[in-house]
């Protein structure tokens, strides 16, 4: 059996293969012909669709006959998402591949390196060679989701429910990402419920309160003297305690011990982010450990300082405030704790991180050999305006709810040229990890390299379900 490396071949033998991808994922594939593009809708092979000529899927086995699939097939890409939607797969199991052939015969194995925020990975391609088929590991991190994937193969993905901001465990929030230019933006596929994990019962012989209770100030000041020891140990400013972000905390923490699991959002629809802007504070950026277990704020900090994401939350330099508050949940004795973190958002910062990603857009282009975009205020100003819209009204689309695109929102803004793209994405905690996410894009990535456009507007804002809300508009 072959052990793969990103980008090592593998000749197939005749007849059909089996792909396995063991672990927390959905398998799903696309078929192509030469130009990489799908023929139609039923080329995606994902878990609403399960089959097609020559490929099936049932869990996470996908069997590829490549004998059997539609005339003009070239190309089956494989790719995992996290079996819950929107969880980055780098607080997942690593993904690993498992090839073999006829008879269960094992043929190769790859194990790529960890994903980090990207939502899709794409693990490995079959592909016509001549008169046989091989196939090439892959391991290239995909930013966009699911739906992201198959429009940049061509299909046309309809939303038929909508989907809610998915939950996570602790540290930052999940990024997706969208992208448009004057065509159709696909909104994301129905998804299928996020499974919740259960716990076994614990059994009390004295009843406890029925209702949250909420941390006294002690666990408050504890925490930001143990936290404010480890950020001086890490070379990072110390931070104080913010009264708007501890009542958020204190409504999150009571929220998740009433629901009895922990989430960005809570039972009550409303996300963690939404109760922080709700106090008025206004954040630049923003972090969240939200956690179930630690009995006082020294475990709390134990427990962040442990692992990689929690403990670089901790630590970031960037964060100038901090609120904590626990409760828990009456009949279990669960305890829930919800920290955040914050840089409130002045006039400066908003102009510094505008420019910053800028600044990383122009640089990816010259890499490329383009000429930088100039900003263009008016550009900017609808940039801002969509971010804004975005956060405040909860919603995540191209279209606005009153059915604007991109090229209405820069007419209305005052702006007359010709050709208007846009870049969106949520959930992203700087300049650097959006840009980043959207050069791991196909779509995204070529509406920053195009050559056409000569000019950029960037918009930022804080709040709604994602937590972060960005927008790229792109003129000529």
């Amino acid at each position: 059996m072959d052990e793969l490396v990103p980008g090592g071949n593998l000749p197939l033998p005749e007849g059909a293969v089996t792909v396995r991808v063991p672990g927390p994922f959905d398998v799903c594939a696309l078929i192509t012909g030469e130009g990489g593009k799908v023929r139609g809708d039923a080329d995606f092979v994902f878990y609403n669709q399960p089959s097609a000529p020559g490929a099936r899927l049932s869990g996470d086995t996908l069997i590829v006959d490549p004998r059997r699939l539609r005339a003009g097939a070239a190309r089956i890409t494989v790719a995992v998402t996290p079996a819950r939607p929107g969880t980055p797969l780098g607080r997942l199991p690593a993904p690993v591949l498992h090839v073999s052939g006829a008879g269960g015969r094992p043929l190769a194995r790859f194990a790529p390196p960890r994903p980090r925020q990207e939502t899709v990975l794409l693990l490995a391609e079959i592909y016509r060679r001549g008169d046989g088929w091989k196939l090439r590991a892959l391991g290239q991190g995909y930013a966009d989701g699911l739906a992201g994937l198959a429009r940049d193969f061509g299909v046309d993905v309809v939303d038929d429910t909508p989907t809610a901001a998915p939950p996570t465990a602790s540290g930052a929030a999940p990024g997706t990402h969208r992208t448009t230019t004057r065509a159709h933006a696909a909104a994301p596929p129905a998804r299928r419920p996020p499974t919740q994990g259960t716990r076994p019962a614990t059994v009390h012989t004295t009843p406890a309160p029925r209702t949250p209770r909420a941390a006294p100030s002690a666990a408050a000041d504890d925490f930001l003297a143990l936290v404010n020891s480890a950020r001086s140990r890490a070379g990072s400013p110390p931070v104080t305690l913010d009264a708007r972000l501890g009542e958020a905390a204190r409504l999150h923490a009571s929220a998740m011990a009433a629901a009895g699991r922990l989430g960005v959002e809570g039972a009550d629809g409303v996300s963690v982010f939404q109760r922080l802007t709700a106090t008025g504070y206004t954040y630049l950026t923003v972090g969240e450990h939200l956690v179930s277990g630690p009995r006082d704020a020294a475990e709390l900090v134990a427990y962040c300082l442990r692992a990689e994401q929690p403990r670089r939350i901790l630590h970031d330099p960037a964060f100038r405030h901090v609120g904590v508050s626990h409760a828990t949940k009456g009949r279990s004795g669960d305890t829930y704790w919800t920290a955040l973190w914050a840089r409130e958002l002045t006039p400066d910062g908003l102009a510094r991180t505008a420019a910053e990603v800028v600044d990383l857009t122009n640089r990816e282009r010259a890499r490329a050999g383009l000429p930088p975009l100039a900003v263009d205020p008016l550009l900017a100003r609808a940039a801002q305006a969509y971010s804004t819209d975005m956060a405040v009204r909860a919603f995540y689309s191209h279209t606005s709810p009153e059915g604007t695109q991109p090229w209405d929102r820069a007419a209305a803004a005052g702006s007359t040229r010709r050709s208007i793209g846009e870049n969106i994405a949520c959930g992203q905690r700087s300049a650097a990890e959006v840009v980043e996410g959207w050069m791991n894009s196909p779509g995204h990535r070529a509406n920053i390299l195009k050559p056409g456009f000569t000019h950029i507007g960037t918009g930022f804002a804080g709040g709604g379900p994602a937590g972060t809300y960005w927008t790229q508009l792109f003129g000529a």
